[in-house]
């Protein structure tokens, strides 16, 4: 017990943070760096240096906003000198509120979507018999063992018509490079990354469970996703249930198509364009340069970097 968990009367809230993940407040000592590097304070006031402050004096104020505002972008933990963990420390709050049911209305939504997640494996209220509505009439065959790889969709890739086009491109190119590879359909679910970081630990963990289930009894060797939140799910937080796989970004499986000389590049294309790191690809995950190295295969395409791009 540090010195600060010494002198407040509610040591019992400081356990409850301990206990889910959220001891990481102790080596902080109050710089306010994470404030200074936080996106969200150039919209707006927010501070997490506040919370995980709260955090160590066992006043967490749960019935607030601001315990949900942190979009987990990783930009706080990469600058600290202290090595504090804010993303553990706000989600340790946040399993507590879930715990005791707290949502604030700017938030009820997240009730809501656990709710969907556990009857129907997505976040948005849809069908799962719905969730390879994506690939009617398209090449898309269901994974059977033996195969290359599996393409897991992901949620919103499948459902959300903005983004179907991605997973629509994705086969297309899987299917030009002669990648025998199949999806699980409808008994895919969510990889679980965001219902996590909101506190909801027994609806992961369900999620978590039914995937790795489909991954064994369909003999997946080899994972394709297209979601930075589901690369980083699969690879750094399944092994927490004893299971590693080869998990690939799309940009990384690409380039090696390209570079095997299964998939050609060709055409030119006459544009200035910029890339935003993904905060789940880049700085969780250190994928800065295959993004990068795709671009600069198309002939005429100039890559312009913003002012933040990379780890800032």
């Amino acid at each position: 017990m540090n010195a600060v968990e010494t002198v407040t009367p509610f040591a019992e809230i400081i356990d409850e943070i301990n206990e889910a993940g959220g001891e990481a407040f102790k080596y902080c000592y109050q710089c306010g760096l994470c404030d200074v590097v936080c996106p969200w304070n150039r919209v707006r006031p927010f501070s997490i240096r506040k919370i995980v402050w709260q955090a160590a004096l066992g006043l967490p104020e749960i019935e607030l906003d601001e315990i949900w505002r942190c979009t987990t972008c990783g930009r706080c933990p990469s600058h600290c000198p202290r090595g504090v963990e804010q993303i553990e420390v706000g989600v340790a709050i946040r399993r507590i509120a879930t715990t005791y049911d707290v949502f604030p209305a700017s938030v009820s939504g997240i009730s809501t979507a656990g709710t969907s997640l556990a009857s129907d494996g997505n976040p948005l209220g849809e069908e799962r018999e719905s969730r390879a509505a994506w690939a009617n009439g398209l090449s898309v065959k269901p994974f059977k063992e033996g195969m290359e790889v599996l393409f897991f969709v992901g949620c919103y890739y499948a459902y959300d018509p903005r983004l179907r086009k991605v997973a629509v491109a994705t086969a297309d190119l899987l299917n030009r490079a002669g990648v025998d590879f199949g999806t699980l359909g409808s008994k895919e679910s969510c990889c679980g990354e965001s219902i996590r970081k909101t506190g909801n630990e027994e609806v992961f963990k369900s999620l978590a469970r039914e995937n790795i289930k489909a991954f064994i009894d369909h003999g997946v060797k080899r994972v394709l996703v297209a979601s930075p939140h589901c690369y980083h799910t699969f690879k750094n937080e399944y092994p927490e249930f004893m299971v590693h796989l080869d998990v690939v970004h799309i940009s990384q499986f690409l380039i090696e198509l390209v570079e095997a000389g299964r998939l050609e590049v060709d055409g030119a294309l006459q544009k200035k364009v910029t890339f935003h790191d993904p905060c789940y690809l880049g700085r969780h995950n250190g994928i800065f340069e295959e993004p990068r190295d795709l671009l600069e295969k198309l002939s005429g395409l100039e890559l312009v970097e913003m002012a933040d791009s990379r780890t800032d």
